[in-house]
């Protein structure tokens, strides 16, 4: 039973006495219609097939490359990866970790940001060798048009970001100067 095996595979984590973000890889569709994969076996063939994509493989490769899906194909124990700038995975985390920042609502950053502050936080990056979620394709949302067009959203965005960052270095100290390196250098 597939949610009894991940259940026992996280349990041997031990998340209580570690900092982690468990990372779900992720995986797109460009078909409405798709059979799941039952098994990573099925999902890797599909993957070779063409029906499936590495997530947001042909828009924004950089949210997800630092999950290292070369590794995760062969990959039978969950393995660390460092932090990139603009990665965004879908993680699953403790309930006391640190929450979204409520600034980044609406379309951009809200993800970034996050796991740039669990990075900050000093929390594990791992990326579960069995689990993978698919996304399906649907109509843009309000938001992301809004971002795409306007440059006054864009604008905000950017304000925002650059207040994040002080906030960082603010509570992170030097060590949080990579971030911005990151940030300035893209």
């Amino acid at each position: 039973h597939p949610s009894y095996h991940h259940r026992n595979s996280i349990q041997q984590l031990e998340l209580h006495q570690r900092k982690a973000a468990l990372i779900v890889p992720a995986f797109e569709t460009l078909h409405y219609r798709l059979t799941f994969p039952k098994s990573k076996a099925e999902l890797l063939s599909m993957l070779d097939m063409g029906s499936l994509y590495t997530f947001r493989y042909h828009v924004w490769p950089k949210g997800h490359a630092p999950t290292d899906y070369a590794k995760w194909r062969t990959a039978t124990v969950p393995y660390r990866v460092a932090w990139q700038p603009d990665f965004e995975p879908y993680v699953v985390v403790r309930q006391d970790c640190p929450k979204y920042d409520q600034r980044f609502v609406g379309f951009g950053w809200n993800k970034v940001s996050h796991i740039m502050e669990l990075d900050a936080q000093e929390y594990e990056l791992l990326v579960l060798p069995n689990a993978f979620m698919i996304h399906m394709p649907h109509a843009p949302s309000f938001d992301i048009s809004k971002f795409r067009l306007s440059a006054g959203y864009r604008g905000c965005l950017q304000t925002l970001r650059e207040e994040f960052h002080q906030d960082l270095s603010r509570r992170y100290g030097a060590a949080a100067l990579k971030y911005l390196t990151a940030e300035r250098s893209l």
